[in-house]
């Protein structure tokens, strides 16, 4: 289980990663600058997660660690107010709180 979270945080670094590198200031090459060591830290953070994954899936099911994964759906949002101050609808939360009892339900049948 504690794979798959680290995959999850592995994953939402490297989303959070992108957004930074596309989110630069426009500016003289520094942009340029800006986005590529972004990227590499992005690329890294997804290298690492998909690796890690491949060994999670030698060791559990692959129905019960798929929809593990949507918990970086929850990360990403949430991460994303933390960071960037990102506004989360209604819509959002309940779909958080969907995911988190879908969770709970795929957990449990472990």
């Amino acid at each position: 289980m504690i794979d798959i979270l680290t995959v999850n945080i592995l994953t939402c670094a490297g989303q959070l990663a992108q957004k930074q590198a596309a989110s630069g200031e426009p500016k003289r090459g520094s942009h340029r600058r800006h986005a590529v060591i972004w990227l590499g830290i992005s690329l890294l953070c997804l290298g690492s997660a998909m690796l890690l994954w491949l060994s999670v899936l030698q060791r559990v099911p692959v129905g019960i660690a798929y929809p593990m994964l949507s918990l970086n759906f929850i990360l990403v949002t949430l991460a994303a107010r933390w960071l960037w101050r990102e506004t989360i609808t209604m819509r959002q939360w309940l779909g958080i709180v969907l995911i988190v009892l879908g969770v709970i339900f795929v957990g449990r049948g472990a």
